[in-house]
């Protein structure tokens, strides 16, 4: 991001191509009682400043743990997760932030509806068992290619870690 402060973290890789940029990311996580909050909001400034920059000159496909659940659908217990990390109102503002930029969330284009979609499960109570879950990963590409979306899947049935993989297909020449 040529930001000092936040690149020796390594939080994001960027991989430019002749038609597009391509961005895997990491965002911090605010902390159990929101003690990296503020840091995690100063990331999300500088992150759509960059993300903003690279979109200025050709499209752009971001993937990676957000680590938000930007809308109600997108975890099983909005309403006792209100106050948690990930589902703060400055999070979620900010993520609102980044697709006001011209950005789509793929997933949530082609299944606007689709409830019990998720890609984190915390490892106590068996909460990936009973799918109590959020949606913390996401492909976000550029508007001007939202029509070049053919899928977007939630590989939920792959374990090894409490997230799971998602895939993106989309018609794009590399």
């Amino acid at each position: 991001m040529n930001n000092s402060i936040f690149d020796k973290e390594g939080r994001l890789i960027t991989l430019e191509y002749p038609n597009f940029y391509l961005i895997d990311v990491y965002v911090p996580v605010s902390g159990e009682k929101l003690q990296h909050l503020d840091y995690r909001l100063d990331w999300d400034r500088a992150f759509l400043d960059y993300v903003t920059n690279l979109q200025s000159s050709k499209p752009v496909i971001i993937g990676g743990d957000m680590s938000v659940a930007y809308q109600p659908i997108d975890l099983a217990e909005p309403t006792e997760d209100h106050h948690k990390a990930g589902f703060t109102k400055q999070e979620r503002a900010d993520f609102g932030k980044l697709l006001n930029a011209g950005l789509t969330d793929t997933f949530r284009y082609l299944h606007p509806n689709l409830h019990g979609a998720y890609t984190w499960w915390n490892y106590r109570y068996d909460a990936r068992e009973r799918n109590v879950g959020w949606r913390l990963n996401y492909f976000l590409v550029s508007d001007v290619w939202k029509e070049r979306i053919e899928e977007a899947k939630i590989l939920s049935d792959v374990k090894g870690s409490s997230h799971c993989p998602i895939e993106l297909v989309a018609n794009v020449e590399v």
